[in-house]
């Protein structure tokens, strides 16, 4: 079973800056590839970013954060980073980890961790 948790989210003024973190834990030998997903109030939940395990880490964003948003890991700590900048209001939402056989638009999405919250005042 793998479990994923993450940290690093809260409270931030529209431009400023969050990085959030996820921990990828349990009884598995695989290595995963790693995403954000994130859900807003009112909205359906959308993909953000992901990143491959292999191939030097191939990334994927969607376009509303192309730019601002950077994807990273550590496999030696099994850990997923998302570094935030240039924050908006409009993305304010739940921010969900991921992991996966895969990394794509839209995925991996087998794994999720129980989510951050993220809040952009403007």
């Amino acid at each position: 079973q793998v479990q994923l948790v993450e940290s690093g989210g809260g409270l931030v003024q529209a431009g400023g800056s969050l990085s959030l973190s996820c921990a990828v834990s349990g009884r598995t030998n695989s290595n995963y590839a790693m995403g954000w997903f994130r859900q807003a109030p009112g909205k359906e939940r959308e993909f953000v970013a992901a990143v491959s395990w292999g191939g030097g880490g191939s990334t994927y964003y969607t376009d509303s954060v192309k730019g601002r948003f950077t994807i990273s890991r550590d496999n030696a700590k099994r850990t997923a980073y998302l570094q935030m900048n240039s924050l908006k209001s409009e993305d304010t939402a739940v921010y969900y980890c991921t992991a996966g056989r895969a990394a794509g638009y839209g995925l991996p999405n087998e794994f999720w961790g129980p989510g951050t919250q993220v809040t952009v005042s403007s």
